[in-house]
């Protein structure tokens, strides 16, 4: 396996423009941000495994295995490495692990306005789901986001190392800064296009 850092290039180290990418990153870190942001570089659809996952009342959907299973075995994709179930049938079909790898205070910060902010104004999330009200955040709970985030915040600690174990045929790309993330993105995007203008390549 292979692990870059934001000043490599992947496509040099992949040979090709990757087309299967993952991003992966504790709860508040800007995955799916991240992820959405990769598949515009690259034209790659993005689906957020949020929105196979919730159901209307943030149940799970029956349906979440399969329709993983089948968006996984399209040829292009860009997700979220998350969900415990499902994170080996990412990462065995995926090209590219992105790990955005923040500092704890880093993605607290960054869960606690995002709760607020989505509460606030009342951001309809996946199937109609709500954020619940803002005074349930100081009770300690699984269903509290901040309280999750904080008891998970270690969850991904070694993941290069699980990776590598597990799925040697990754090129993993690890982050440590939103800095390090857009100088990675622009270069992304111009060893994509590089590579596009090459003949035999896009």
């Amino acid at each position: 396996m292979t692990v870059l850092g934001a000043d490599d290039d992947v496509v040099a180290a992949l040979g090709h423009v990757p087309r299967r990418v993952a991003v992966a990153g504790v709860s508040g870190s800007g995955k799916t941000t991240l992820a959405g942001r990769v598949g515009a570089v690259l034209g790659l659809p993005h689906t957020e495994i949020d929105g196979l996952f919730h159901g209307p009342g943030w149940t799970r959907r029956p349906e979440f295995l399969d329709d993983v299973a089948a968006l996984l075995a399209q040829d292009a994709w860009a997700v979220e490495y998350q969900y415990r179930q499902v994170r080996p049938r990412i990462a065995e079909r995926a090209e590219v692990v992105v790990w955005l790898d923040l500092p704890t205070r880093v993605t607290m910060w960054q869960v606690v306005v995002r709760t607020v902010r989505r509460r606030v104004r009342r951001v309809e999330l996946w199937n109609g789901n709500l954020e619940p009200p803002l005074w349930t955040l100081v009770r300690r709970s699984d269903e509290n986001i901040v309280w999750w985030s904080w008891s998970t915040r270690r969850s991904l600690d070694g993941l290069d190392a699980h990776l590598a174990a597990e799925h040697p045929h990754l090129v993993v790309v690890r982050l440590r800064s939103h800095r390090a993330a857009d100088r990675w993105l622009r270069r992304l995007g111009a060893s994509a296009g590089s590579a596009a203008d090459r003949p035999g390549q896009g």
